[in-house]
């Protein structure tokens, strides 16, 4: 079996914390771990291999995680434009046997009951050898408004799919005791999801097609832009299940959380003798039931009950308790200013390591930056700025023009405007400089890539 790692999202609910260079499922919120590792290690035990389906920035960090993880079976599907689950599903599915079985997971979701998931694992697999789209419903605890709901008959099979309801109508499906919080989650055999794709969404089924005999494919699989461009976008509830008569639903009570909002955070972090989320940088007088997170500075709270708190160093929010939804809403803000606090974060991860931004402001901007061992950035040049660069720990190979020469530590070396350049770790331990940049334009999208180990537009 192969479990199918669908990687995409940005996370905006859960926003400063996630970022779209660096999503909810890749911040490590449990025993320094992410969701996604979780996710990995969850499904390892009873599938073969890992297949990744990201875009290009998501599909670094992933193969950072993984590393950590020693996982090393692992296969790639790289989107350079998200067209929605139906079609990323079913470029992977192309790539597989018609006859491997495909466990499809979200990578943000935390199943807390790995025993009962086992169990309910188990009964798909059989479900879906024998030709049947399984789904997994998720019994609610609640009723839960943000969430579609999938109606079941006789156990296994399903009645209908529902929308997102109103508070009125999920009282009424949680009472009825057979209406199921939609997972997200599938299991099939890579070849029965096709012919039902072409069945009942043909047109989506032509273009993937399309698309992938039109990929590369050496070790990773990159579709090509506009062969992605042009696949209708729809989730895999529009384009097959909610039309096939093969859908089963398995009824799984496994402690599930797809973490989406603050609210729902707040419910799966430890917490101290007063309901307030652990956090050693937290100093609290008469404070209760709060969600605290910072780790860069000291956060002290008084007199304050059911707030969310999140300092990630350039953001702060600060929310009611049941509001969290609403985080949303800010990032829209932010698109519409044009600011780049929704995108990235001060710390940025890079395929060759990362850097951290100490300051920013008119004319200069200054950096940490971390190359990893054996790593080399892209061969480039910047049109608006100059950069002066200072060894801490390591050595810097560095390329200006024709010329290559070392930077050993406290040695520096000075990057005029225009030239070609590049930076590189030739050594075993991690190479530390400081960057100082100095121009009238100093954001990431004044860099010109001549050439680049990790394939980087």
């Amino acid at each position: 079996m192969t479990n199918m790692i669908l990687c995409g999202g940005s996370g905006t609910r859960l926003w400063p914390l996630s970022r779209s260079l660096m999503p909810k499922q890749f911040i490590k919120l449990f025993d320094d771990k992410s969701l996604f590792q979780l996710t990995v290690e969850r499904n390892s035990k009873m599938s073969d291999t890992q297949f990744i389906v990201s875009n290009a920035e998501q599909y670094f960090l992933a193969i950072d995680q993984l590393e950590e993880l020693h996982i090393t079976q692992n296969k790639y599907l790289l989107e350079p434009v998200g067209r929605n689950t139906a079609p990323a599903i079913a470029l992977a599915c192309l790539a597989l046997d018609s006859e491997e079985l495909v466990l499809v997971t979200p990578s943000d979701h935390l199943i807390k009951d790995e025993t009962e998931y086992e169990k309910v694992l188990q009964k798909a697999k059989e479900l879906a050898t024998e030709n049947n789209l399984v789904t997994f419903g998720i019994k609610p605890t609640f009723a839960e408004i943000g969430f579609g709901y999938i109606e079941s008959e006789n156990i296994y099979d399903v009645k209908a799919f529902h929308e997102k309801p109103n508070f009125a109508t999920a009282t009424k499906y949680l009472e009825a005791g057979n209406y199921y919080w939609n997972s997200g989650m599938f299991l099939f055999k890579a070849g029965v999801f096709l012919e039902e794709l072409q069945k009942y969404s043909p047109t989506i089924y032509e273009a993937s097609l399309e698309a992938f005999d039109n990929a590369s494919n050496d070790e990773v699989i990159r579709i090509k832009h506009d062969d992605m461009a042009n696949i209708p976008e729809d989730s895999i509830d529009y384009a097959v299940m909610e039309k096939s008569s093969k859908v089963k639903v398995i009824p799984s009570d496994i402690a599930w959380s797809d973490i989406g909002s603050f609210d729902a955070l707040y419910d799966e972090l430890p917490k101290d003798e007063n309901g307030n989320t652990k956090n050693s940088n937290h100093i609290s007088i008469n404070s209760k039931n709060n969600l605290i997170y910072g780790n860069e500075r000291k956060i002290a709270t008084v007199d304050i009950e059911d707030c969310i708190i999140v300092d990630t160093g350039d953001a702060l929010l600060i929310s009611k308790k049941g509001s969290s939804q609403k985080v949303k809403n800010v990032v829209a803000k932010l698109k519409e200013s044009n600011s780049e606090l929704h995108n990235i974060h001060l710390t940025a991860h890079r395929p060759w390591g990362i850097y951290s931004v100490l300051d920013d402001a008119d004319g200069y901007k200054i950096k940490r930056i971390i190359v990893k061992p054996k790593k080399r950035l892209s061969l480039q040049k910047h049109y608006h700025r100059n950069e002066h660069w200072i060894v801490v720990s390591g050595t810097a190979t560095v390329t200006v023009e024709n010329k290559q020469y070392l930077v050993r530590p406290n040695e520096s070396t000075y990057i005029k405007m225009g030239e070609v350049h590049r930076l590189e770790n030739s050594g075993l331990i991690p190479l530390i400089l400081i960057e100082v940049q100095v121009g009238e334009y100093t954001e990431e999208d004044d860099i010109v890539r001549l050439n680049d180990d990790f394939l980087r537009n």
